[in-house]
């Protein structure tokens, strides 16, 4: 097993949780792999150790949110909950691009949690760094205007994939948690200012600057 002092680069500190997450299984998934789904039990503990894991919760019309993404170094709030909680999970969790992940079993989480404070003091401050993230996007969604925020999310993707991001509608739809039809006729918009230049799974950013501005 590779050392959890890899997977925090610096961000984690203490002694205590890298002990226990030592004794942890590691899981490797491919993109696509479903980590858990609404009504699930959960099977553990979970911390990232690379890749990524998309959270999204399905509303009764079929309509998808994405609440969250768990990257490399950090653990899934809602796993945390449902352990915690003996709840069943509220929403799915599918790998996004190949990760590997530890897990420690739901009685070792327990054991730790109560006995180690490094561990507990960990796990605690995640649950809160992500409650925070969260209503950051409640708030979006509430108040935030839909093409400010497309334009964050064109220039976040294009800061990691360049100046073409591979992407389609549907795809922003849900990571802006709205009709697919709302976000296409914002790009249309964005395409006639000559911002952008949209293409069957593609959109090319033409001009960055217009929609840092916006955004």
């Amino acid at each position: 097993m590779r050392s959890i002092d890899v997977v925090w680069h610096g961000v984690l500190q203490d002694d205590g949780f890298r002990e226990v997450m030592q004794r942890a299984r590691v899981l490797h998934l491919q993109a696509g792999d479903v980590v858990f789904r609404e009504g699930d039990r959960s099977l553990g503990y979970v911390v990232v150790r690379s890749g990524r894991i998309r959270v999204s919760k399905m509303d009764p019309e079929g309509r998808e949110i994405l609440l969250y993404r768990v990257e490399e170094g950090q653990g899934c709030m809602l796993t945390t909950l449902c352990l915690m909680g003996g709840r069943h999970y509220p929403a799915d969790g599918v790998v996004e691009s190949d990760a590997e992940l530890y897990m420690l079993p739901p009685a070792s989480f327990e054991h730790h949690l109560v006995r180690s404070e490094g561990f507990r003091r960990q796990v605690l401050g995640e649950v809160g760094n992500r409650v925070a993230d969260l209503l950051g996007l409640i708030e979006d969604i509430a108040f935030g205007r839909m093409d400010h925020r497309l334009a964050k999310v064109l220039i976040r993707l294009g800061e990691e994939q360049g100046k073409v991001v591979q992407t389609t509608h549907y795809a922003l739809a849900v990571e802006l948690g709205t009709a697919r039809e709302v976000v296409s006729r914002l790009l249309k918009d964005f395409e006639r200012r000559g911002w952008i230049a949209l293409g069957r799974g593609r959109i090319e950013l033409l001009e960055s600057s217009a929609l840092r501005d916006l955004g």
